[in-house]
């Protein structure tokens, strides 16, 4: 069994669709009728499911962080800035760096070198 796919309830489905192509390479794909849009990425790894949040349902309130593997942060995060992605400052944790950022519905992401970390 494999972990395949997260929904994220959003407010604006396009706008955040358009975050995840835009700064991690993601590509929208939607069926007629069908209020979820899919966000694939083409290298492989799990799909986002974009779902439109409900008026009462709170967003950014979850406690998950979606978070990305980079070999190089720093690197990542400073063309993220100009293409209007600002995260926060550069963590060091044990062997590997990370950075924190929100999406545009609230959603907390984060890259993360951890992966690339040697044992």
């Amino acid at each position: 069994m494999l972990l395949n796919r997260v929904v994220l309830y959003v407010r604006d489905v396009s706008q955040t669709a358009r975050f995840y192509e835009r700064h991690f390479g993601f590509k929208a794909k939607s069926e007629e009728g069908d209020r979820i849009v899919e966000m694939v990425n083409p290298l492989g790894g799990t799909i986002l499911m974009l779902h439109p949040a409900g008026k009462a349902q709170k967003t950014a309130q979850s406690i998950v962080k979606l978070v990305f593997d980079v070999e190089d942060v720093e690197t990542f995060v400073g063309a993220c800035a100009q293409n209007g992605l600002h995260f926060g400052s550069l963590h060091q944790a044990d062997g590997y760096v990370f950075a924190n950022a929100k999406d545009p519905s609230g959603n907390a992401i984060s890259v993360s070198r951890r992966a690339y970390r040697k044992p």
